[in-house]
């Protein structure tokens, strides 16, 4: 039986979680807002989760190009309890990880451009 493109992108989460064990959550949103996929834990709100992922995105997005720094790449957010990175998924989404305080970010960031490329083919 063929898997559908949501089980495939959650398979594909938790194979980032797996490559990645200092990211304790993540999810796929659209730029619009919407969860297309998520390995979040039960407390953790889908819908704020994707909310203020687009949003911080569309946010990146507009400051790297008003700023000239290119094309986002990446949003990487520090808080005292840990970081949050997302990372364009082609033009239709992004990938959102939330690491502990003590992530090697080295490590993230290549699992999470790893992920996103994998990750486009199912997005489009």
């Amino acid at each position: 039986m063929t898997k559908s493109r949501s089980e495939q992108m959650v398979e594909r989460l938790r194979a980032l979680q797996a490559a990645a064990p200092d990211i304790e959550a993540s999810a796929i949103v659209s730029v619009d807002g919407l969860i297309m996929a998520s390995a979040l834990p039960a407390d953790v709100e889908e819908d704020r989760v994707s909310a203020m992922s687009a949003a911080m995105l569309s946010l990146g997005e507009r400051i790297s190009g008003e700023l000239g720094r290119g094309g986002l790449e990446q949003v990487y957010i520090k808080g005292d309890s840990g970081f949050i990175v997302l990372t364009a998924v082609g033009g239709e989404a992004v990938l959102t990880a939330l690491a502990r305080q003590e992530a090697k970010l080295g490590l993230i960031f290549l699992e999470m451009r790893r992920a996103a490329e994998d990750l486009v083919k199912l997005v489009g």
